[in-house]
């Protein structure tokens, strides 16, 4: 078993969030270590957009920069899984590793990100972040005036939201509600939107020389596209969370404020753990945002602390 180490705050999960609450911790000078797996939620993708200054970056090429960061400010990196997060009845929290480890906290960040569940269509998955996609502001651009096909999942108002704002990117787009029923309003609004309704289950995507060629129904028929975005299902990775105690919002996730802070004094949270939406970009900011905010909780301990040192000190230079 790892000897177990102090730490003002261990930042569970070493995505974009994590690692920018880390540097931002570091930055101000707390003893920070980012606990991480190793599973970067968009490592199929090749590239990321839309993060100023770094449009076009890889995604490993990002959290690598990160990681140097975080490092170079004095935090620590630990390559693991946390298996449990343990409130101490005296104070903090107890984090106990997969490996066997633990390390004892003040506060915990969780930044563990969610997972796309993703139709089972076959060659839905070894296409994804490739030309099977489901952001038009990561991507849309990359494949603008392309064949586009939208395909239906799972996420049925995500879909349906996302079958028209892919219109923007190409004027050729093929919406494949598969197992999703379109009713006429919304059968309406898509084809005065310029976009192609073709109904029937999808069977699998057409792969050609290693890229996509087509989208196959079960009746055979394939309709030409080279890029086809999708709403995944997406499911956040919050078991350390809710375990711990923290209250769901009504929108089924972990609740958090806009600087991060769950309803469990001493823990917050960053990123798409409880923010579906969040890109790269926002994700930074979330965690940029939530160390700050567990910075200030830890203060306020600070201050308190030193008050009564303080006083116990003047006390006992009176009786002197």
């Amino acid at each position: 078993m790892v000897e177990a180490m102090e730490y003002d705050v261990v930042v569970v999960g070493g995505g974009t969030a994590g690692l920018a609450a880390g540097m931002m911790l570091a930055r101000s000078r707390r003893r920070v270590v980012v606990v991480d797996a190793g599973e970067p939620r968009n490592a199929p993708a090749a590239h990321l957009h839309g993060f100023l200054s770094r449009d076009g970056m890889s995604p490993a090429e990002l959290l690598e920069v990160g990681r140097g960061e975080v490092v170079r400010y004095g935090g620590e990196l630990l390559e693991g899984r946390v298996r449990d997060v343990e409130r101490l009845e005296e104070r903090g929290f107890r984090i106990w590793l997969a490996s066997g480890g633990e390390l004892t906290t003040r506060g915990v960040l969780v930044a563990t990100g969610l997972r796309d569940e993703l139709p089972e269509i076959p060659g839905l998955r070894v296409r994804w972040g490739m030309d099977v996609l489901h952001c038009p502001y990561c991507h849309g651009y990359e494949v603008r005036d392309a064949p586009i096909g939208v395909v239906g999942g799972d996420n049925r108002p995500f879909t349906m939201h996302q079958a028209s704002l892919v219109r923007q990117w190409s004027a050729d787009v093929v919406f494949f509600p598969n197992r999703i029923t379109v009713d006429a309003e919304e059968r309406e609004r898509l084809t005065a939107r310029g976009i192609r309704i073709v109904e029937g289950e999808v069977a699998r995507l057409v792969v050609d020389d290693g890229r996509l060629s087509g989208v196959e129904l079960a009746d055979g028929q394939v309709v030409s596209r080279t890029a086809v975005f999708v709403g995944p299902r997406f499911v956040p990775h919050d078991e350390l969370l809710t375990e711990l105690g923290c209250e769901i919002g009504e929108n089924g996730w972990v609740a958090a404020d806009a600087m991060g802070r769950t309803s469990v004094p001493g823990v917050w949270a960053a990123g798409n753990v409880v923010a579906e939406g969040a890109q790269a970009i926002n994700a930074a900011g979330a965690g940029s945002l939530a160390a700050i905010g567990l910075n200030h909780y830890l203060l306020a301990a600070d201050v308190e602390q030193a008050v009564a040192d303080h006083r116990v000190a003047g006390e006992r230079f009176s009786r002197a």
